[in-house]
């Protein structure tokens, strides 16, 4: 296998376990939504595709009383699930690496110990296509700020530069996160 058909495989393989989780989980009757990389692809591509980065794995948030029939769903879909620092994952397979998983958070605790706010409301989605129910963009961008990792700030940049957000967006944002997103809008490349 070529190099480029390597690439096109890793995104393709990441999409498939996308939908196959989403799948499992509507047909559960979970409530859940699409978060991570893939919610922010998902809403760069309603305005420009060209600017659609790929990510790695899948992101999920459900409710905690659903998280038992979330399980069960995803471990019916073939996921394997292990408890991997702190994060509730779901590998593709017997043999699958971490990066090879589907991450579940739950709605309305933090994602880690040091985070200034617990993660929103997991039914408060938008359906973007094919199903996908991704997460509301107020609720996604303030997920990113609150963690702030290098690549959420490039996952914001990503927002920004499309422009789904803005200064607009600052006076609904908590002091602290209205901070952290004025310095990504006013220093992009720092």
């Amino acid at each position: 296998m070529s190099v480029l058909e390597r690439m096109v495989s890793a995104v393709e393989k990441v999409r498939e376990r996308l939908a196959r989780a989403c799948s499992a989980l509507d047909a559960a009757g979970v409530r859940y939504a699409v978060i991570g990389g893939n919610a922010i692809a998902a809403w760069v591509a309603t305005v420009d595709e060209a600017a659609v980065r790929n990510t790695q794995d899948v992101d999920i948030l459900v409710e905690p009383r659903d998280f038992a029939t979330a399980r069960g769903a995803l471990e019916a879909a073939g996921f394997v699930y292990r408890r991997v620092a702190g994060v509730d994952a779901f590998l593709d397979g017997p043999q699958a690496k971490v990066r090879d998983a589907v991450h579940v958070m739950l709605a309305g605790e933090k994602v880690r110990p040091e985070y200034i706010a617990p993660a929103p409301d997991a039914t408060r989605t938008v359906p973007l296509g094919e199903g996908l129910r991704v997460l509301a963009l107020d609720d996604l961008v303030r997920m990113k700020l609150t963690s702030f990792r290098r690549k959420d700030q490039v996952h914001l940049l990503d927002l920004i530069e499309v422009g789904l957000v803005g200064e607009k967006d600052l006076a609904a944002l908590p002091p602290e996160l209205a901070a952290r997103l004025r310095e990504l809008i006013e220093a992009p490349d720092k």
